[in-house]
């Protein structure tokens, strides 16, 4: 242990005894330091904003001790609700001896509760006078503080309670995060989409080329899977004649963790009936657009110092056109998987032994053209081979009515045409289980209940996917999906501090 570090350690020892006698104290003098029921009315926010009505008037607010400053017989305070902060002040001669001297108890961190009048002071702050103080919870542990400043951010996403008591706009991301996810639920419900919950533990992983996480039923004595996708059980509803749904739930994908993905995340998918890809590509700008306006009050946001706008009609690509505008490679023109690998190997793009034209074009596209769709963008023309549930294009029949969203390089949406043809449904699960014997284990398996459930008839039928998280990065300019998940999967501390002990052994 460095002796900084060391030092910081017992500091913070002495801090917390120091809390600890005072917490003696409180029980000694028969005071509960851990509080009781305390009925709030008023807020801080409320109270800065309407000063005038709120002018002389009682209030009662509860919140966190920030900052304390005592000058002999007053003291000034701040304390922090879910709305903001606002500066309280308390007086001896107010409070009266016995009192008062609970006031230089007080630690921050404290959580408390206030009774007392609204006045402004000389220079001009919104202040509550306070007539009466009750400790509602005594804070044992000290606030870091420079947490705000810490290089480690692990430890702001390992400890988000923390985070969230001291950094306002980490409060005010999640704050809109709620929003936001309640803005995509009243924009489908006004479109007459049902909200439905489908299982998270499945018999057979389906709806997306991924890993699942496996666990196992003790009482039926079988493997499960976490969900990766919900896909396959709500179009068994579009079957079923619920002929508009939608649900905004986790999925799970056993996947490497980076600044885009983590392996619990959320998802918005839904399902109507005699559309087509055309139809979500509408719903796909109307809901996002809709979300900035109704939350942020714009459609044109900043995203890491980048003006994107949101407001519909979205630009429009093919991947083919992607490619060539990028790279110059013309994917139109080819006829031969020989082809289609001397391009992937001018471009250095690389390619596995049993990939076809589809997937060498994917791999083609993902390395050149992505990063460079700032601008919200609408990429489709995708080839049937990575796209096993799409149906396919009529008119081009390699590739399938299928699209995905892009805003700043980073793909938000999914969505396409629905395969209803259950017989070419099932050659397609045919082909992706070739794949799976060929090591590809992110293939789908077979799923022939889903393929049951073709045969009664699925309506032609829309479907799309959005990612929520990715959505709230646009919407709150973060950068990182664990910005705006309250508890983004970490690795165990213990297992973190041995790592960084064998590399500072090598």
């Amino acid at each position: 242990m460095s002796e900084e570090l060391k030092n910081t350690q017992e500091e913070l020892n002495d801090q917390m005894q120091i809390r600890r006698d005072k917490l003696a104290q409180y029980e000694a003098d028969g005071i509960y330091p851990f509080g009781e029921r305390f009925i709030v009315k008023d807020y801080a926010k409320d109270i800065k904003d309407d000063f005038i009505n709120y002018d002389n008037q009682p209030v009662v607010v509860a919140g966190r001790l920030m900052t304390m400053r005592s000058h002999g017989k007053t003291a000034f305070a701040n304390i922090r609700d879910l709305s903001g902060d606002i500066q309280v002040y308390f007086r001896k001669d107010v409070l009266g001896e016995d009192n008062y001297k609970y006031v230089k108890m007080l630690d921050i961190g404290d959580i408390i509760g206030i009774e007392g009048h609204v006045f402004k002071t000389h220079m001009g702050e919104t202040t509550i006078k306070v007539n009466k103080l009750t400790l509602l919870s005594k804070a044992l542990r000290p606030l870091p503080e420079k947490w705000h400043g810490l290089k480690d951010t692990e430890l702001r996403y390992r400890q988000r309670y923390v985070d969230l008591i001291v950094n306002p706009e980490v409060r005010d991301t999640f704050v809109k995060r709620t929003k936001i996810v309640a803005k995509v639920r009243e924009y489908l419900n006004g479109q007459n989409f049902m909200e439905v919950e489908t299982p998270m533990m499945h018999a057979i992983p389906g709806g997306a080329a991924a890993r699942p996480f496996i666990t196992h039923h003790n009482a039926l004595d079988i493997d499960i899977y976490m969900r990766i996708s919900p896909e396959l059980y709500l179009k068994r509803l579009i079957v079923g004649g619920l002929e508009r749904v939608y649900e905004i739930n986790r999925s799970f994908r056993n996947e490497g963790i980076d600044n885009r993905h983590n392996p619990e995340f959320t998802m918005m998918e839904s399902y109507q009936a005699y559309g087509n890809y055309e139809d979500v590509i509408r719903l796909t700008e109307n809901i996002v657009s809709y979300c900035a306006k109704e939350v942020l009050g714009t459609t044109k946001i900043n995203y890491q110092g980048t003006e994107i706008d949101l407001t519909p009609p979205w630009n429009r690509i093919t991947m083919q056109e992607g490619i060539k505008k990028y790279t110059g490679e013309d994917f139109d023109a080819i006829e031969t998987l020989e082809e289609a690998r001397a391009i992937a190997d001018r471009l250095n793009v690389e390619y596995g032994a049993g990939d076809g034209i589809g997937k060498i074009m994917n791999a083609c596209f993902e390395d050149y053209v992505e990063e460079n769709l700032i601008q919200p963008t609408f990429v489709y023309g995708h080839p049937k081979e990575i796209s096993p549930l799409a149906k396919l294009n009529r008119e081009k029949p390699l590739t399938t009515e299928r699209f995905e969203a892009f805003i700043y390089g980073r793909e938000l949406a999914n969505g396409f045409s629905e395969l209803n043809d259950p017989i070419d449904q099932k050659e397609r699960f045919e082909a992706q289980l070739k794949e799976r014997e060929a090591g590809d284990d992110e293939a789908h398996r077979m799923d022939n209940d889903y393929v049951t459930a073709l045969e009664y008839g699925l309506p032609p039928t829309a479907g799309l996917g959005i990612g929520i998280d990715r959505l709230v990065m646009f919407l709150t300019d973060s950068a990182s999906i664990r910005d705006v998940l309250l508890f983004p999967l970490m690795k165990p501390e213990v297992q973190k501090v041995q790592e960084q002990e064998e590399l500072g052994a090598e």
